[in-house]
């Protein structure tokens, strides 16, 4: 932190840390991803349609954590740059499956390689059970109190 600048109580404040090692990891990955036209929340939503081809837009929102009508606009957006495509479900004839296009796939897997090496190089100052129990401590903040 600059020296001239009393900070007051923000060095104390776990949420102030947080904040700021979130601000360089999100630099670091939007430099590592540039020119795939890529934000964060899209490269993780890509990576969960791949991982679970088939997935329904409900179940994608639950598990990013957004609301089903944010997820209905950001698929469109993917659909309409022609990464995902919308299929019927074969387990409920009332939504849409999800599924990458070959597009879709090929981006992401480049993605998924530049993001890996740039959380290689972002922590690297860390040895693998540092890593691991950063890991387990933001999920267990992440989770809450209750691990709910």
């Amino acid at each position: 932190m600059a020296d001239d600048i009393d900070y007051d109580v923000l060095p104390d404040l776990l949420g102030y840390h947080l904040r700021r090692a979130q601000v360089s990891v999100f630099g670091g990955f939007s430099q590592a991803i540039a020119g795939q036209n890529l934000t964060p929340g899209q490269f993780g939503v890509l990576v969960l349609i791949g991982a679970n081809a088939g997935l329904s837009q409900s179940a994608l929102a639950r598990a990013v954590g957004i609301e089903r009508s944010t997820m209905v606009a950001a698929i469109d957006g993917l659909e309409s740059r022609g990464l995902v495509e919308r299929r019927p479900s074969t387990v409920d004839r009332r939504s849409n499956a999800l599924v990458l296009s070959a597009k879709g796939k090929s981006l992401v897997n480049k993605a998924k390689a530049r993001v890996k090496a740039h959380e290689d190089e972002a922590f690297g100052m860390l040895d693998a059970a540092e890593r691991a129990t950063l890991m387990d401590l933001l999920y267990r903040v992440w989770r809450g109190p209750a691990g709910t």
